[in-house]
């Protein structure tokens, strides 16, 4: 009995794989954009009957407004109860929340240059 209880602690992960400092945007043409840490720029793109995604972004932004600005974490879930076994980030929105996003595959790079987000009302870092 106790060894399987062990074994069940061993296998659940949750792993921070990235964290720093995030800012949202938004352009004159309404679109947002996502950078981490002054340095990975994402386009935040609704596409119809698709859902949200994420496009890697080379090219200068120009600001119309600031939609967010603080902390960001991004974890990686395996084998944990009660949480989907995908990539997460979550983002400081204020009065100690956190919003909490999947990522099925991950952040964008430069094979991958698009990657799905959703929204989700699971957080770690509030439950932590």
């Amino acid at each position: 009995m106790f060894f399987k209880k062990l074994l069940c602690i061993v296998n659940i992960m949750i792993k921070v794989v990235r964290e720093g400092s995030y800012k949202l945007v938004e352009t004159k043409g309404q679109i947002k954009i996502l950078t981490l840490d002054g340095k990975s720029v994402f386009a935040w793109i609704n596409l119809k009957n698709i859902g949200e995604i994420l496009v890697a972004s080379h090219n200068p932004h120009k600001t119309d407004h600031i939609l967010a600005l603080g902390r960001y974490r991004m974890y990686k879930v395996k084998d944990e109860p009660k949480l989907v076994d995908l990539n997460h980030l979550e983002l400081f929105v204020g009065n100690g929340k956190w919003q909490g996003y999947l990522l099925p595959t991950g952040l964008p790079e430069n094979k991958k240059k698009r990657s799905r987000i959703m929204p989700t009302r699971e957080t770690i870092t509030a439950s932590r």
